[in-house]
């Protein structure tokens, strides 16, 4: 991203209106990204973060551990800070050519088949709850082992269940307690 006077000034603005923070020095630098990028200062209380996520997320971008994300937004919004560092691969579960499914949307079914062919990656899920609800099936199934877990998809409908879920999951994660969320906040998660 290119910075100008006014993002400083945003960040100031998002550092003076927090005051003192209960996150850890490097989490609170992604809650101030989340912050800055949709205005809404709930977040720093929202974001959750299990043991170890950012060190493993970190570990496993420069292992160049491949990228699965839900929806061609989030892939779009990762990829040019993909390219300025690690260069990952990185599949899109709703773009997943699949066999035709009615008990799954396309989304779920292309995520849980991406997660099969890359048990230990890094997932970043923004948009989909039936995606992270397939993801956490496969988990809790101990299936796969991902490197990192991003889920944060907005929802009335079983997304917050989704994300508590992955909250207890046995893997390094990051996500968001209620309904909040969208692929935008997956975004400035992940390119902090």
């Amino acid at each position: 991203m290119e910075w100008h006077i006014t993002d400083a000034q945003s960040l100031a603005i998002i550092d003076r209106e927090i005051g003192e923070s209960q996150l850890a020095p490097a989490e609170y630098e992604i809650a101030r990204r989340v912050i800055y990028t949709t205005a809404d200062f709930e977040y720093q209380f929202l974001l959750k973060f299990s043991d170890k996520a950012l060190q493993a997320g970190a570990a496993a971008l420069a292992a160049r551990s491949t990228i699965i994300v839900d929806v061609p937004m989030v892939q779009v919004g990762i990829l040019p800070h993909l390219q300025k560092t690690f260069v990952n691969p990185i599949y899109c579960s709703s773009e997943t050519i699949t066999r035709p499914q009615k008990e799954k949307t396309q989304t779920a079914w292309g995520m849980q088949t991406l997660a099969r062919r890359y048990p230990e990656a890094i997932f970043i899920i923004g948009q989909s709850q039936t995606a992270l609800t397939s993801l956490v099936d496969l988990i809790e199934q101990e299936e796969i082992k991902p490197a990192l877990v991003v889920g944060v998809p907005a929802g009335f409908i079983g997304a917050d269940e989704a994300k508590k879920r992955l909250q207890n999951a046995s893997v390094p994660n990051i996500s968001i307690d209620g309904r909040k969320g969208s692929s935008v906040v997956a975004v400035a998660i992940f390119t902090d």
